[in-house]
């Protein structure tokens, strides 16, 4: 099944856009807008607190959209799957509630070159608050993880691994299952930024084995301000709360509270009802769609964009090979900067990301300020590769 651009009103509205953006956000379908709109106009209410039909109404569209969203993503015990404001905040929980429990001095927390700043910055935080010790694995030519040095880096005073799944800014899918076998060979936790995963690979959390696997719905056609972090039983149930109060409470005493079972536990005050609600309906459309189906489209895409700007005089492209990449082409063309070319493309209405993508540790191992980034999604076609590819000629001729 193929996505139609008439599904998303933002592009059905503007049909000269060629929107190359989605590894930042994602633009949503119609059946996402309707349901969260649906929610509002009909079933409104502050879930599990109300003794009334319409707040159990609002309580179970809470728990179906759970329910719906974990069955997307491989995860059988949807209470082990809680729902935040997105990726970033998901790997901070990990770091501040997790970490602060169980990383001290000269621990040691392995990461790697790839990393986004939201599963970078915690670590490092926290390495520099407790006395521990950050390791980087350093990233190949071709922008992967260095899998040789990754296994000698990781030893017995490993408390936990962080990377991500797919890089956000050079689309390398890392070899996550051999990652995580090594972390966990030598006792460590493994935490998963899936932030560009979830929205293009199939995915079963359960059957990759992270203890914490975190995603952001607007990614993946869902509303901003929606995410999720998967965590295994045992792990979270052993952990303290990120944060206190409302349903996260089971009884307060005037000098002690103790806590809710899960996922309420790190589920404190008002839930965010609707966009559950939204990035549940994103799942089914997206599993209507198919998630094979998905990756084989931006494959397509990705081959062809990257083939027909590496035909153009004075373009490089970062990452591995398109097969091995989400559906991101990082480039740059000759001495233009990202941000003057990004620009040009602008004036075309070709919408790019320029700049260091949030990820400056990379940059830097590439000896690169910053690329310019289009990434395609379901709703994009080879009609928005031939807009790139004229862009760049164009921003060519412009800068001589």
């Amino acid at each position: 099944m193929t996505a139609k651009r008439a599904d998303f009103p933002l592009l059905a509205s503007s049909p000269g856009l060629h929107y190359l953006d989605s590894a930042a956000t994602s633009q949503k379908p119609r059946a996402v807008l309707d349901a969260m709109m649906h929610y509002y106009t009909h079933d409104n209410a502050n879930p599990h607190r109300g003794a009334y039909a319409l707040s159990a109404r609002a309580t179970d569209r809470y728990h179906q959209a759970r329910e719906t969203i974990a069955a997307f993503v491989g995860v059988r015990d949807s209470a082990c799957l809680i729902f935040t404001r997105g990726t970033t905040e998901s790997l901070n929980l990990v770091a501040t509630a997790w970490g602060r429990a169980n990383v001290g001095r000269d621990d040691e927390i392995v990461i790697t070159g790839l990393e986004h700043h939201a599963n970078f910055v915690p670590w490092q935080q926290l390495a520099n608050a407790v006395g521990a010790k950050l390791r980087i694995c350093d990233v190949t030519a071709d922008g992967r993880v260095d899998i040789d040095q990754f296994r000698t880096l990781v030893g017995p005073r490993t408390k936990v691994a962080a990377f991500n799944h797919v890089s956000n800014a050079l689309g390398t899918i890392n070899p996550v299952r051999e990652m995580i076998a090594i972390a966990h060979a030598a006792g460590a936790i493994v935490v998963c930024d899936g932030a560009q995963a979830a929205p293009h690979l199939p995915l079963d959390i359960d059957a990759l084995g992270a203890d914490f696997y975190a995603f952001s719905g607007h990614k993946m056609l869902g509303p901003m301000g929606c995410g999720v972090l998967v965590g295994k039983r045992a792990v979270l149930e052993a952990m303290p709360p990120y944060q206190t109060g409302g349903d996260m409470i089971e009884y307060v005493a005037d000098d002690r509270s103790t806590w809710n079972v899960l996922p309420h536990k790190f589920e404190a005050g008002t839930p965010n009802v609707a966009d559950a609600v939204g990035l549940a309906a994103a799942c089914d459309y997206l599993q209507q769609l198919g998630m094979a189906d998905v990756r084989a489209h931006e494959q397509t895409l990705t081959a062809l964009a990257t083939e027909r700007l590496l035909a153009i005089p004075e373009v490089a492209v970062y990452g591995p090979p398109p097969a091995e990449r989400s559906g991101v082409v990082s480039f740059t063309v000759g001495q233009i900067h990202p941000h003057d070319l990004a620009t040009i493309l602008d004036e075309l209405d070709v919408c790019i990301r320029a700049g260091h993508h949030c990820a400056q540790p990379l940059m830097r191992r590439l000896n690169l300020p910053a690329t310019a980034r289009a990434s395609f999604y379901v709703y994009n076609s080879e009609a928005d590769v031939d807009a790139l590819v004229a862009g760049v000629q164009r921003a060519r001729e412009v800068f001589g």
